[in-house]
């Protein structure tokens, strides 16, 4: 009996090292990556008061009501922006159009929003959304896609797919070609942002002109250190995401493969682990305390060793995708003013 026993653990063991073949990618931490600094505000008081709301709204549930409380709480931080831009709504694909006035809608942007890839929505990302399309003189389209658990990883990665080749040739007005394109997305909608660029790249389609992520996961193996030093500094994903660090990573690789169906180290999934060459300009943004943050500068070091043009800058001590608590906080004004810069950056070269 016990030989059969050791015999399936060294099955499991076996077939956990073919399979998922994590490749060490420690040499990309590190780096010269200043950080901005950040003076107290009030504003950071209220912002955490708004985070703890969001735990309070799903206690005591669980299972798709759980689920539900949090998507519906979410939502809510896009019903008090005050928006500039005009809304449009839009069937196929499915998404809005947000439009500052003025807006050039032959610039475009898709907007991926985050939300772990199960919650959040185009209406819970307007405070985003409104400020890039004012930022870039560009018709913002905010993408409503598939989420999990009703629908499969890979159905959300295929609406961001079909969402871009269409952008390429419709506008909010209807067919029309873009002269200038960006992606963008912050934390789960960051990962599919870069992931998208790498699809186009190797699929022969226009690449976008430039890519903002914000906060964005990159590696689902979970292996970078930020992951489990930067969960008590991390009040949004420390207390949601925390736990998983007493899990034995190789569980968690399992257990990822059979929520996602699709293993940690697919590049779809964790475009950390793919090619990042011939990559167009792309700014990522991240916080020096959360947990994601060795998945951003992973990401920046790696792209920027395999010869793509990338710029990180991070922000001290700021919640997860602070920009979503704009105008309150004035670092994520300062952020969008960046954003705004990187753009101009871009448009300098190419010109």
């Amino acid at each position: 009996m016990l030989w059969i026993l050791l015999a399936v653990v060294a099955l499991i063991v076996l077939s956990t090292f073919l399979l998922f073949r994590v490749h060490d990618l420690s040499h990309y931490d590190g780096g010269d990556w200043a950080v901005r600094e950040v003076a107290p505000n009030p504003a950071h008081d209220e912002v955490m008061e708004r985070i703890k709301d969001m735990g309070r709204a799903s206690r005591g549930l669980k299972g798709k009501a759980r689920l539900i409380a949090l998507r519906n709480h979410l939502d809510s931080l896009g019903e008090g922006v005050e928006v500039k831009s005009e809304i449009r709504h839009n069937d196929q694909p499915r998404g809005e159009w947000v439009i500052a006035p003025g807006a050039d809608t032959r610039r475009r942007v898709l907007y991926i929003h985050g939300g772990a890839w199960a919650a959040g929505s185009p209406r819970s990302h307007r405070a985003i959304t409104d400020r890039f399309s004012q930022l870039a003189n560009a018709a913002v389209f905010a993408l409503d896609y598939r989420l999990m658990p009703e629908h499969r990883f890979m159905d959300g990665i295929r609406d961001c797919r079909q969402a871009y080749t269409w952008l390429l040739n419709h506008g909010p007005a209807g067919e029309e070609k873009a002269e200038f394109m960006v992606v963008a997305g912050d934390s789960a909608g960051g990962s599919h942002t870069l992931s998208l660029l790498a699809w186009i790249r190797d699929n022969g389609v226009r690449q976008a002109d430039a890519a903002v992520a914000l906060s964005p996961s990159t590696d689902l193996t979970l292996t970078a250190p930020s992951n489990r030093e930067n969960i008590r500094t991390d009040p949004l994903l420390g207390p949601v995401f925390g736990g998983l660090s007493k899990i034995p990573l190789p569980v968690l690789w399992w257990g990822t493969l059979a929520a996602f169906r699709i293993s940690p180290t697919n590049p779809v999934a964790s475009p950390l682990r793919g090619n990042l060459n011939d990559l167009p300009p792309m700014l990522i943004h991240a916080s020096s305390t959360e947990m994601l943050l060795d998945n951003a500068t992973r990401y920046a070091a790696k792209a920027r060793a395999e010869g793509s043009p990338v710029q990180l800058h991070t922000w001290q001590n700021m919640v997860h995708v602070w920009h979503i608590f704009s105008p309150l906080l004035p670092e994520a004004e300062q952020a969008f003013e960046d954003i705004g810069e990187f753009l101009s950056q871009v448009e300098k070269q190419h010109a």
